[in-house]
Order: C-alpha cells, then sequence, then structure tokens
C-alpha cells in the first residue's frame, strides 16, 4: 500500500480519482459485456434441415424445429440428432461468451 507524506497531499488524492475511473471504466465495460451475452444465441441444423436447434447464452435449449425429413427419421435417431445438434450449438454459444468476456478477464480488465 501506497504511503503519501504531507509534502504530497494532492498525490494520493490523484491517486484515488484515477482508480476511481478505471473500476468505472471497469464497471461500464462489465456491463456492456453483460448486455452483449445476454443477446448470444447459437443454432446447429442438419445438412437437409430436417432438425434446427437453438440454445441461449447458457446452452438452454431455446428453439427446437422439425423439417419434413425430420419424419423420415428413426425416433432413436431423431433423438439421437436433436441432442448432438444441442452440444454443438451449445458448445458455439460457449465460444461466444468466452469471445465477449475475454477482455474483461484478461490482464487483469484492463
Amino acid at each position: 500500500m501506497e504511503h503519501f507524506t504531507a509534502e504530497q497531499p494532492n498525490a494520493g488524492r490523484t491517486w484515488l480519482d484515477e482508480y476511481r475511473t478505471r473500476i468505472e471504466s471497469i464497471r461500464v465495460r462489465a456491463e456492456q459485456a453483460r448486455d452483449r451475452v445476454a443477446t448470444v444465441t447459437a443454432t446447429a441444423r442438419t445438412r437437409d434441415g430436417a432438425v434446427v436447434v437453438t440454445v441461449d447464452a447458457s446452452g438452454m435449449l431455446t428453439d427446437l424445429r422439425l423439417g419434413v425429413r425430420a419424419e423420415e427419421l428413426p425416433r432413436a435417431r431423431l433423438a439421437e440428432t436433436v441432442l448432438r445438434l444441442s452440444r454443438e450449438a451449445a458448445l458455439d454459444s460457449a465460444a461466444q461468451v468466452e469471445r465477449i468476456m475475454a477482455p474483461l478477464t484478461a490482464e487483469g480488465g484492463q
């Protein structure tokens, strides 16, 4: 911790002002990141469009669309396809969140 002498009364104030400015900057960037993360979605689909899944930033399934071709799939294969695409979309979503948060976590958020 820095100690300031009587000869340096403004040095302490200057340091505190700079610290407050830095904290405010980090707060603003964190709020912006939070807002961006709130809009993250990821979608994965089969090539033929039989199954399309969408997840949110946490990887939670938010939409599932079954095309006409899905009716041709055996139930077990359809279930496996939904799960596989959900995992793929969740990985994409997590990567997006990581890219958004990286500037805040790298180098102490500076």
